[in-house]
């Protein structure tokens, strides 16, 4: 496609009814920071990573829209992420549940966990660059096409 590319994962955005709740999961469980927005005439929130407002917020509880009860067709949102172990004693001392598994092969870690409306967020990690115990390969996701 000579120079052609759609780049990388710019933002996802979440409609939700609880915006409160879900800032506070951004914030104190993954380790975003609410940031600048600009001055929508809809009530929201822009969560930043690194610097970038990758997750957007919009309040629908104003609205009659209803609360859709997770992911809908998109299966989950994924980040390239740093500091497995950290993030897993992070999870768990919130009382998270969440799921990690290493990709077959080896290369990749991840982390599964779902935010308060349902979404699942998918943390990936370069094993090469992760200190500590690689966590097992789930063997339903080895072989499958």
């Amino acid at each position: 496609m000579g120079g052609v590319s759609v780049g990388v994962l710019d933002h996802f955005n979440i409609r939700t009814r609880n915006l409160a709740e879900t800032v506070r999961f951004y914030e104190d469980v993954l380790g975003l920071e609410k940031g600048a927005r600009p001055n929508f005439a809809f009530p929201g929130a822009w969560m930043y990573s690194e610097g970038k407002p990758v997750v957007h917020l919009v309040d629908i509880s104003p609205t009659s829209e209803p609360q859709k009860p997770d992911s809908g067709v998109v299966h989950h949102v994924a980040f390239v992420s740093r500091g497995f172990d950290g993030m897993k004693q992070r999870l768990a001392s919130k009382g998270m549940k969440f799921d990690s598994r290493q990709v077959p092969g080896g290369d990749l870690w991840q982390i599964f966990v779902h935010d308060p409306n349902g979404v699942m967020i998918e943390l990936n990690y370069e094993a090469a660059k992760e200190q500590g115990a690689a966590p097992a390969e789930m063997a339903g996701d080895i072989g499958r096409q």
